[in-house]
């Protein structure tokens, strides 16, 4: 009998646990993150271990080339990242809200500077990304226009939208060149230390690029943007 009347309690308790776990999966769902951000890329950064993709911009990645105003070539991934560093160490912390996860598990969130200001509006605004009507639903067009007619950033010359330059890759042919690097998590930075234990990154495009081999090992790595190895201190190479 006395089991028998207990067990209402029980199946209670069941439920109240079950209801304080749902209401935690929310709570997980809404949260947000605040610290000194790394920058990973123009429009990733790194709060406290958890990869943080920018909602609703995308900027060029970090081998990306684009052309400047007089056709000449430039890393314009890596002047976007070097651009959302500067932006960042302006005003800290960092707070992102959470909005939800992407295919590769990433938080994706919006994120603002201590004093306000919204880095998806900043790096648009600057040039420095683009309003991606994919995921902003045009959220940061008027910010992208006023970008363009003033040739701010990447707007200075020609260049292609970032989804557009990774769906090449993508489709380029399947057997890859001898001179492709192979990458860490996507990161082609390659951080090399010298005979001399001088440390120096080199990025695609450089002259001993190509035959820079990366022994992790020995204390060398792979950086996914030029200001997350300059933070580690890493030189770039001269050529």
């Amino acid at each position: 009998m006395i089991q028998r009347a207990i067990l209402p309690f029980i199946f209670a308790a069941f439920a109240l646990v079950a209801s304080s776990a749902d209401s935690l999966v929310e709570d997980e769902s809404v949260r947000s993150l605040v610290g000194r951000a790394s920058v990973i890329d123009g429009d990733t950064i790194e709060i406290a271990g958890e990869r943080i993709r920018i909602n609703g911009i995308d900027a060029p990645e970090s081998s990306q080339l684009c052309e400047d105003d007089q056709g000449r070539s430039y890393r314009c991934g890596a002047m976007s990242a070097r651009a959302l560093d500067q932006l960042l160490a302006e005003s800290r912390p960092v707070r992102c809200e959470f909005v939800e996860r992407d295919q590769y598990g990433r938080f994706v969130g919006d994120c603002f500077r201590a004093d306000g200001l919204g880095v998806a509006v900043a790096m648009v605004r600057a040039g420095m990304a683009m309003d991606w009507p994919r995921y902003s639903g045009g959220a940061y067009a008027d910010e992208q226009s006023a970008a363009a007619v003033e040739k701010a950033g990447i707007w200075q010359g020609e260049f292609q939208p970032p989804w557009e330059w990774r769906a090449a890759q993508r489709n380029s042919s399947p057997v890859a060149p001898l001179t492709a690097p192979v990458t860490s998590d996507g990161c082609d930075i390659k951080g090399n230390i010298s005979r001399s234990g001088e440390r120096i990154y080199h990025v695609p495009g450089m002259r001993d690029y190509d035959r820079t081999r990366i022994n992790e090992r020995a204390g060398e790595r792979w950086f996914c943007s030029e200001a997350e190895a300059g933070d580690a201190g890493w030189r770039p190479a001269q050529r």
